[in-house]
């Protein structure tokens, strides 16, 4: 049962200012669209809506209890992992190696679960790297062998193993006398991601002009990219109580996090122009499949993992 009175205070306010920005952002967006009804505001408005419910299923699964948190963010994972082996087309000969790549969700958040560090940080590139080809090999068939074993692994480094550093910030210990609360930290992550995400959209659709990658993504600006990054390091910076780290560390953390999240939406833009679609799936109104609304975060949540890490550790 949520209990509002255990939580940290710091935390609240975080919840409050997410909730804030999204009042805030429906009130803009449907004044927008009363002032200029020529302009098209409906994409804005719809992801807005959205994010209304992503936002308070992901607060609810972090802050209700720890053991939903982590089991809520590999159920996240698998979603990616769906979505994307779906549109990939694999052989028919590659379902069992897909089988086993599924069981390895429940294996990697396991020991991010009991935080067994060693074990989680090579499970998925060494372990699942060796074994996965060799099911592969058992059905006998080595045509495509080499793009069904690459495809495959690669998506499980992906969605997999770049998610599931998620829920390891909820297993990292105390250093030198420094409490690491990895709710806050987990949240920052979120918060950052999806606000830079949030941002740069806003910002390339109100006032860009200069296309920054048009072969892969049109719609990202050189004005949504670098408003997103400033807002974005500015909300780090006064979201520091969250962190252990310095106002320096907490800046250069808040772009390389922007930073990330923009290669990390890029990526994924290039592979879906690779196939040929335009969403990863319709789960969400206004933003398509998971995995097109997480795929920032399959770059920000290790990158911000492993800096923690390196920084207090």
């Amino acid at each position: 049962m949520l209990n509002l009175g255990s939580f940290h205070s710091d935390i609240v306010i975080v919840v409050g200012l997410i909730f804030g920005i999204l009042t805030i952002a429906t009130i803009l967006f449907a004044t927008l669209k009363k002032l200029n009804p020529e302009k098209d505001y409906s994409e804005l408005i719809q992801r807005t809506k959205s994010w209304w419910v992503m936002a308070t299923v992901f607060i609810a699964a972090t802050l209700l209890n720890n053991t939903i948190s982590y089991v809520g963010i590999a159920f996240l994972s698998f979603l990616a992992f769906r979505e994307l082996y779906s549109i990939l087309n694999f052989r028919n000969e590659d379902r069992r190696a897909i089988f086993w790549a599924l069981c390895a969700i429940p294996v990697q958040f396991y020991l991010a679960y009991i935080g067994w560090y060693g074990a989680f940080i090579i499970f998925i590139p060494i372990v699942m790297f060796l074994l996965l080809p060799m099911r592969m090999l058992v059905v006998g068939n080595m045509s495509g062998f080499i793009k069904s074993t690459a495809t495959l692994q690669w998506s499980l480094m992906l969605t997999v193993y770049s998610l599931s550093h998620m829920a390891y910030l909820l297993s990292l210990p105390e250093v030198d006398g420094v409490v690491v609360d990895g709710r806050a930290l987990l949240l920052f992550v979120v918060f950052l991601t999806e606000i830079n995400d949030v941002l740069q959209f806003t910002w390339g659709k109100l006032f860009g002009k200069h296309k920054v990658v048009p072969k892969i993504s049109p719609n990202k600006t050189w004005e949504g990219l670098i408003g997103g990054i400033l807002c974005t390091i500015i909300f780090g910076y006064f979201l520091r109580f969250l962190t252990p780290l310095s106002p320096v560390e907490v800046v250069l953390v808040s772009l390389i996090i922007a930073l990330a999240g923009f290669v990390g939406d890029i990526v994924m833009s290039a592979i879906k122009r690779d196939i040929g679609i335009k969403d990863t799936g319709s789960t969400i109104p206004g933003h398509g499949g998971v995995l097109d609304r997480i795929d920032s975060l399959s770059y920000t949540a290790p990158v911000f993992f492993h800096l923690i890490f390196y920084i207090l550790y």
